[in-house]
């Protein structure tokens, strides 16, 4: 996959000159990906629209017949018109999109993986990422982490007859994927009942994305599953509950607080809090079902600030706050420095006690070329964690030199709720020869000025209402 997306990229740069920025290549990209991919996979399109008769045409030709195919894709009813809406060329040179088109013809895309156009897509904006290239990195997960989650989570539609997985900040869909993919492996290839078939492809699989083209790969991405999913395109914490719950919530909210500095106005929301990822988790909680389970993907920064205690003291009223994961160092390189946790809970019950895994102290940090992460990194964590995907499995505190640890509600309460727990004395931090890099160091130090930032707004909002 490297190797392709170091061939795409090249291309990327050699379109530029032709007019074509790398979003708009890249969302050109995944039109004709998925065009190729339905070919590769007999997957029916409207007439005239098939990878042959697109590869067979050059010149003028082509460019008018690429027009007439997304113009047709957009205009097909149901799922396939919701993928390509709006959809334009953006080719003005015709020799340049031919040579996309040989370039992606080349390859069995079909051979390397249904998600395989989420990974180029995704290479694609990690190059651009690591080139300071503007508004890259905002949507991804680590596939070795969204698949620890998954493994651990047990998303089976055939758990009951109504059941429904949801990422509310899906991106390009990459936790319904892999959902899917665990419940095919699991089957052993998708042998279910015949009753059930339907179901699980149509009413099973749900999402919300607030960029249109990361949506557009879950889409389809998904439908090259065959399957059939919701996926709105709007804003999940700024609009109104349309009261749609869900039993399985896997998912990672955007980090950052670029669009933030205002409270959402909902009923269902307790605190009133300008951080993203806090609304995020009182959507969750409105959403889930009783008895439902959910993941959550959080940087460190909402488990100390003070909105956050006031947060999870509500969630722990209403919910099972089990699990808390502390992820390495360097999880989100290159897209972001952030440091995060994923929150396991059951909604249904409160909270007796927290088990915290910790797997950043004294562990190097991942980097994109010399340590990547992997999923070995997350082995002894799910060995711990159990088969229970609800953390009812048996545990053992591993005490004060251990990694994974418990801790009553009495002492949560003692807390203020923070769930930001440390015991093991991190030596890697006071070692001069194993400091972290310059750029994790003021990430850091950013996302704790962020959290006095939001307190700050929060008391001026406070001083205007009075």
């Amino acid at each position: 996959m490297s190797n392709i997306v170091n061939k795409l990229w090249g291309m990327c740069h050699t379109l530029r000159h032709d007019g074509v920025d790398y979003g708009d290549y890249i969302e050109q990209l995944t039109y004709l990906l998925f065009i190729k991919m339905a070919d590769e996979k007999e997957v029916s399109l409207p007439e005239d629209c098939d990878w042959e008769m697109l590869k067979s045409m050059s010149g003028t030709e082509l460019t008018d017949h690429y027009l007439l195919v997304l113009q047709k894709l957009r205009d097909a009813p149901g799922l396939l018109g919701d993928i390509f809406a709006q959809s334009m060329p953006k080719f003005n040179n015709p020799v340049s999109l031919k040579k996309i088109i040989t370039m992606i013809d080349v390859e069995d895309w079909s051979s390397m993986g249904v998600d395989v156009k989420a990974e180029a897509f995704e290479g694609l904006l990690e190059k651009a990422a690591s080139e300071g290239k503007k508004g890259a990195g905002q949507f991804f997960t680590p596939r070795p982490l969204i698949q620890s989650i998954v493994k651990l989570m047990k998303p089976d539609p055939l758990q009951k007859i109504d059941m429904t997985i949801c990422d509310p900040a899906c991106g390009t869909g990459g936790f319904l994927v892999a959902s899917y993919e665990w419940f095919i492996k699991k089957t052993k290839g998708g042998a279910i009942p015949t009753d059930s078939a339907r179901r699980v492809k149509e009413s099973t699989y749900y999402g919300q994305e607030l960029v249109a083209r990361p949506r557009r790969l879950a889409l389809m991405n998904l439908f090259l599953h065959g399957l059939r999913p919701v996926i709105h395109l709007g804003d999940t914490i700024y609009e109104p509950d349309r009261g749609e719950r869900y039993d399985v919530i896997l998912t990672n909210p955007p980090f950052g607080t670029k669009g933030a500095g205002q409270a959402p106005v909902r009923d269902d929301f307790t605190i009133s809090t300008s951080n993203k990822q806090l609304n995020f988790v009182q959507h969750v909680l409105t959403v889930l079902k009783p008895g439902g389970r959910a993941a959550i993907v959080l940087p460190d920064n909402c488990l100390f600030e003070d909105k956050a205690g006031e947060v999870f003291e509500i969630i722990m009223k209403d919910c099972n706050v089990h699990t808390v994961l502390r992820l390495p160092r360097g999880t989100f390189v290159p897209y972001a420095n952030a440091q995060a946790n994923v929150i396991y809970l059951q909604k249904g019950k409160p909270t007796e006690k927290v088990w915290i895994y910790d797997c950043r102290s004294n562990i190097p940090n991942c980097t994109k070329k010399d340590r990547p992460l992997t999923s070995d990194m997350f082995t002894d964590f799910e060995k711990v964690y159990g088969s229970d995907p609800n953390g009812n499995s048996k545990r053992k505190d591993q005490g004060e030199t251990g990694r994974f640890r418990v801790f009553d509600i009495d002492e949560i309460k003692k807390r203020n709720y923070k769930l930001d727990i440390k015991w093991l004395k991190d030596e890697s931090l006071e070692d001069p020869n194993d400091l972290a890099e310059p750029e994790e160091l003021i990430s850091e130090a950013v996302t704790e000025l962020e959290v006095i930032v939001n307190e700050l707004n929060e008391i001026t909002e406070l001083l205007g209402k009075e």
